[in-house]
This record gives C-alpha cells, sequence and structure tokens, in this order.
C-alpha cells in the first residue's frame, strides 16, 4: 500500500513497510507512518513560543523548538497508544481503524502499555529540559491526553475535546518563552482549540457511518447536515482569536500578511467540505499542515519584527 484509501489512513509506504515485525506494529502503534498529528501538536507550540513577548533570546527560543520537535513526536505517539488501549474493540469494527495494531491483535495490550511506559519516560525528559513554568502545565496536559479517548463516550463533541488536547502546545509554547500566561497566550489557545476543533471535525466526517452503526458520538454526526456553516464558523472564530492574540502581543506586520493567506486557505477548506466523501475529508484535514506552517511562520516574523 502506497496511500491512503477510502477505508484506512494506515500507511505501510518507505522505511516502516521495511520493518520486520513487532517493530512495523510498535511504529504503526506510534503512528509514525503519519506525521500529520505530529505536525498539528509541534506548529501551535511553535506559535506560543514566538508570540510571549519576553527578553528571552532568539537563541534559546530555537533550543526550545528543536525540543518541542522532539517532545511533540513522542507526547503524540503516546497519546495515539492511549487512544488505541482505550478504543481497540470499538477500532475492530470501523473499516478506517480495523487494521490498527491493538485492534487487530498484532500486538497485545501488554506491548501497548509497554511501548506507552517509554515513550512517557521520554516526554518527562523533554519536560526536564524546559523552564520551569513548563513544569506546571504537564499535569493537566497529561490529564487531557489520558480523558481525551472516554470525551466520544459521553458527550457529542470529543472533537471538542481533541482541540484542548491537542492545542495544549500553544499554552506550553507560550509559558516556556515568556514564564507566564495571560491574555494574549489565553487567545492564543482558544484559536487553536477552535482551529483544531474544526479540521478534527472534518477528519471525523471518514467514520459517520460506522460510528453511527456502533453508537459512537461524535461533532462530525452532530454537524453533518450544516458542515459548512459549522466549519466556516469555526474557522471564522479561530481567525479572529489569532488576530487578537497578535494585536494584543503588539506583532509586526509580517504577522498580518500570513494570517491573511492562512485565512483564504481555511475559507476554501470551508467551502469545500463534502462530509460523504472520505477522501475529500482526509485530504482536506492534511492540508492543515501547511496552513499550520503558514500559521507558525506569522508569529514568528511577528515576533521578530520582519514584514
Amino acid at each position: 500500500m502506497t496511500a491512503a484509501t477510502p477505508h484506512t489512513d494506515i500507511r505501510l509506504s518507505g522505511w516502516i513497510g521495511r520493518l520486520p515485525n513487532p517493530w512495523r506494529s510498535y511504529a504503526l502503534l506510534a503512528r509514525l507512518d503519519r506525521p500529520v498529528g505530529t505536525w498539528l501538536l509541534f506548529l501551535p507550540g511553535i506559535c506560543g513560543l514566538f508570540l510571549a513577548d519576553s527578553a528571552t533570546p532568539l537563541a534559546t527560543r530555537l533550543i526550545y523548538t528543536i525540543l518541542f520537535g522532539i517532545g511533540s513526536l513522542i507526547m503524540r505517539s503516546a497519546g495515539c497508544v492511549v487512544n488505541d488501549i482505550w478504543d481497540r474493540d470499538i477500532d475492530a469494527k470501523v473499516s478506517r481503524t480495523a487494521g490498527r495494531p491493538l485492534a487487530s491483535g498484532a500486538l497485545s495490550l501488554k506491548q501497548g502499555l509497554l511501548l506507552l511506559a517509554v515513550l512517557l519516560l521520554g516526554g518527562l525528559i523533554i519536560l526536564l529540559s524546559l523552564p520551569q513554568a513548563c513544569w506546571a502545565l504537564a499535569p493537566l496536559a497529561l490529564l487531557l491526553v489520558a480523558l481525551y479517548p472516554a470525551a466520544k463516550r459521553v458527550t457529542w463533541w470529543p472533537q471538542l475535546v481533541m482541540g484542548f488536547t491537542f492545542g495544549f502546545g500553544a499554552p506550553m509554547g507560550y509559558a516556556a518563552a515568556g514564564g507566564r500566561f495571560d491574555t494574549s497566550g489565553f487567545l492564543l489557545y482558544a484559536a487553536v482549540i477552535l482551529w483544531q476543533l474544526g479540521f478534527d471535525t472534518i477528519y471525523g466526517f471518514q467514520d459517520m457511518e460506522d460510528d453511527a452503526r456502533i453508537g459512537v458520538r461524535s461533532t462530525s454526526r452532530l454537524m453533518a447536515d450544516y458542515p459548512r456553516l459549522f466549519i466556516g464558523a469555526c474557522y471564522g472564530f479561530a481567525l479572529i482569536c489569532f488576530a487578537l492574540s497578535g494585536l494584543y502581543a503588539h506583532l509586526s506586520a509580517g504577522f498580518w500578511a500570513l494570517l491573511l493567506i492562512a485565512a483564504v486557505y481555511l475559507a476554501q477548506q470551508a467551502f469545500r467540505i463534502k462530509p460523504q466523501n472520505a477522501p475529500n475529508c482526509l485530504a482536506l484535514f492534511r492540508q492543515n499542515v501547511p496552513i499550520g506552517m503558514v500559521l507558525a511562520l506569522a508569529f514568528v516574523l511577528g515576533r521578530l519584527g520582519l514584514s
């Protein structure tokens, strides 16, 4: 398999496809075949690192950028393992996820827990390399990671919980560079939550039939009758919060130029959504990586005073 199909987003191309088992299954459990999630965890952290108005020198922010990159890879993988442990029985009943290692039986629960322990140890090492302001936020981040898989069992808004969880890189980055969490940081976190609510709802459209069949709740099912309105509202309010965060932080003209570019792409995405077309939903979801890169670059240029 060289590309995702309408029935699964597992990718066995490249180096992962050449790995012997069980290493291939461990790599798939950690989602190393799909770096999109790592980017979407990492990029809000970069926004936070450069939004913060502080005396933190550029060299230090760049070091934190590297640490956030490694930490995003580790913690995204840890979150996926937690999710798959929670959902292994549900995943086995959904066409897109039935091939996941725990759902298919390629790995045992014990092996999944072992990988999770290794990843959490790596995450702790990265955390201890960051400023102490980040240490206070870490328990809340872990709580969100642990509880997110339960959201679909008790609420129609698991994608909102996903936004709080995956968006947590924003306050972590802001705290790392600024040593505090104030109005600008809060507005950035709100923006990222809304942005991620939008694109994770698009992602969830792929599973609506299976979710309805097995009784799993999702924001995607809830908003299936008016997807453009909902996605457009999420992205619209997200852009307002991004703009306000930059305004409060007195970012330069470079921020506003790139924010406008991101706004155009997000508007196009909301207009083009087709909930019943799984390949369309997956393609639009993946577009949020380059959009996130534009947003991150906006905050970098805005803080460095470049236009």
